[in-house]
């Protein structure tokens, strides 16, 4: 009888994996900040980043790069705009890589808007302090909703931006499911196709 292999996590898939509090300086600073001032009941030390190359950021690129088998387990943060009246809602929603936010069902219906649409990359930069293409949950101003996928609560492992082009992040899904403002919604992602 052979013993099963353990199943392969984002940590796996990169040389040098480095606890994200030694790697403040390579972060932009709402992420070093909520990093340097972690609350949540996961240990800051299972946050981890890795530098990855600037121009394999988007997902496509850097699980051709790295292997396939990271589209599983990858997550993607993405900035939404709920319109109701002359009142504009900026939320984040973080949906597996393998999934598109269904931003005009379930955000529509949680934040309570008429419309629902992306937010424009300059408003998801200027107000994330983030670099579009590595927009992280980690750091997000305090006042923005939080959604997230069941799924990605669920997930051991998931490799996230870094809030940079430059780096990822690696954390287990119950981190997110814990950030400041966090709901956890069934649905959220929606299968891609």
């Amino acid at each position: 009888m052979s013993t099963p292999t353990p199943s392969r996590t984002p940590l796996d898939a990169f040389e040098e994996v480095r606890p994200a509090v030694e790697c403040a300086e390579l972060l932009p600073e709402p992420v070093a900040a909520a990093i340097r001032d972690w609350q949540g009941p996961v240990d800051v030390r299972q946050l981890h980043h890795v530098d990855t190359d600037p121009a394999i950021a988007d997902t496509a690129l850097l699980v051709e790069h790295y292997g396939s088998w990271l589209l599983d387990q990858s997550a993607n943060c993405v900035v939404v705009a709920g319109k109701r009246g002359d009142t504009v809602t900026l939320a984040a929603c973080v949906v597996l890589s393998t999934t598109r936010v269904d931003v005009n069902g379930v955000v529509r219906r949680e934040l309570g808007a008429r419309k629902a649409s992306f937010a424009p990359m300059d408003t998801a930069v200027g107000r994330s302090g983030m670099e579009y293409g590595g927009i992280t949950p980690i750091g997000l101003p305090a006042d923005w909703p939080l959604l997230v996928d069941a799924a990605v609560a669920d997930a051991p492992y998931l490799l996230i931006g870094s809030g940079a082009r430059r780096g990822k992040l690696i954390v287990p899904g119950k981190a997110l499911a814990t950030l400041p403002g966090a709901r956890v919604l069934e649905g959220l992602g929606r299968a891609a196709g």
